[in-house]
């Protein structure tokens, strides 16, 4: 049930866009085919020339013995099995570090250096290992735990993970008893009817529109954004909710949570649900905030690392780009504040997500490479297209609706592989 993307190895762990500077106003999202925009000086014009973002059209032993109270014993079995395996080699490697210590000191001084240098090599963490179990995918049943185990919203230690969770979750709902009520405020309106009015254009519909999941979402996004006056609420922070919100609802239901009735849940299980996609929202968001914050700074950096980095990857496709005069803001601006979930179906969005939580600064760094394997990934397609209205359309409607994980673990695989000769590399990496 764990596919990896490298065999036995286990590598380490948009219509154009809106920019988001003004936060208040009710335009409804334009279908209109684009056209080709004046050129933009400065982001803010750019900005004021562009259309509605927002509408495309229609760990280890302990992680185990909490998983497997409630999962299919085969899948258990075998995340099992690949814990064993790690902890069977990580013995042999104290065993062979106790050898090398009673020989070192039998050795004179000097040697005794020499031989510890050589056997120093780190030995992995259980959160380390768990990284590497989660980097090629995380099977349904254990990915509730994993998610909240990898985001450091649960500690690592077993027996405090009971009290962590009463106590956030607690503290959450202190939030919305102490806040919520001021929703209707003057000072907070703007932000709570931004909200109101966003939250029904994401997808997938049949989930968001039922009224208790409505609720939940406006709450979990309107305390978010008086938490954090430093951006406060901008569009594309509410798409980041709804993969936590699905997982978290995993691990109650078998069925799709698409076709269920969240209201059927408990009360208490909702509570929790709401609590933990809070929490595990904002641990995301505090990588990511100065994608959000006045002028969007992080998002205009990445989209120019990526611009960047595919005129180096393929050189082809940036120059037929630019014949044509697309901007890589123009689409990619989207890629970077919607993490590329209006992209791609929600279920690679879960999946992707499983890496992006295993891989160091995932959401942040990462996700630049997955942007620059996904524009490549269309090569032929963006080739084919002779004008700027052509290639327009085709980027702001990618035909991904068909993916599943083998296209997201090929897309994954290719990232890895651009991140390793790319992160640093010199200019003669150009080709």
């Amino acid at each position: 049930c764990i596919q990896h993307v490298y065999g036995a190895q286990h590598p380490p762990f948009d219509p154009l866009l809106h920019a988001n500077l003004i936060k208040a106003g009710n335009k409804p999202p334009s279908t209109s085919t684009p056209g080709k925009p004046k050129k933009a000086t400065t982001f803010q014009e750019f900005e004021s020339i562009t259309s509605d973002a927002w509408d495309v059209g229609d760990d280890d032993d302990e992680l185990l013995a909490m998983a497997a109270q409630n999962l299919n014993i085969e899948v258990v079995m075998e995340t099992a099995n690949k814990v064993i395996e790690n902890h069977s080699k990580l013995q042999e490697r104290r065993q062979q570090q106790q050898q090398l210590d009673e020989v070192s000191e039998r050795l004179p001084h000097s040697d005794s250096r020499l031989v510890k240098s050589h056997s120093e090599a780190p030995i992995g963490s259980p959160k380390e290992e768990l990284r590497k179990l989660s980097w090629s995918g995380i099977p349904r049943q254990v990915r509730p735990i994993t998610w909240k185990l990898l985001s450091g919203y649960l500690p690592a230690n077993a027996e405090r993970r009971a009290s962590t969770l009463q106590r956030k979750r607690q503290e959450y709902f202190g939030f919305i008893e102490q806040y919520y009520d001021s929703r209707n405020d003057e000072h907070h309106q703007d932000t709570y009817r931004q909200i109101h009015i966003d939250i029904p254009r994401m997808s997938p519909e049949r989930l968001v529109l039922q009224p208790k999941v409505t609720e939940i979402f406006e709450r979990i996004l309107f305390i978010w954004a008086i938490r954090h006056p430093a951006s406060g609420y901008v569009q594309g922070i509410n798409d980041l909710v709804t993969p936590f919100f699905v997982v978290y609802v995993f691990e109650y239901i078998e069925e799709e949570v698409e076709n269920f009735d969240v209201s059927s849940l408990q009360e208490e299980v909702l509570r929790n649900i709401e609590a933990d996609s809070f929490w595990c929202m904002s641990k995301l968001l505090d990588g990511i905030q100065d994608n959000y914050t006045f002028a969007q700074p992080g998002i205009q950096r990445k989209v120019k690392a990526l611009e960047e980095l595919v005129s180096r990857i393929d050189e082809t496709v940036h120059r037929h780009m630019q014949h044509y005069e697309v901007e890589y803001l123009q689409f990619a601006f989207r890629w970077m504040n919607n993490l590329l979930m209006r992209e791609l179906p929600l279920r690679c969005t879960i999946r992707l997500w499983d890496t992006y939580q295993a891989e160091p600064e995932g959401f942040s760094h990462f996700h630049l490479y997955v942007c620059a394997a996904f524009l490549v990934r269309w090569r032929k397609e963006i080739l084919e297209e002779k004008d700027f209205q052509g290639l327009m359309i085709l980027l702001q409607n990618l035909p991904t609706m068909h993916w599943g994980n083998e296209e997201v673990s090929v897309l994954l695989a290719e990232a890895y592989r651009l991140k390793f000769a790319f992160a640093d590399a010199p200019n003669h990496y150009k080709r």
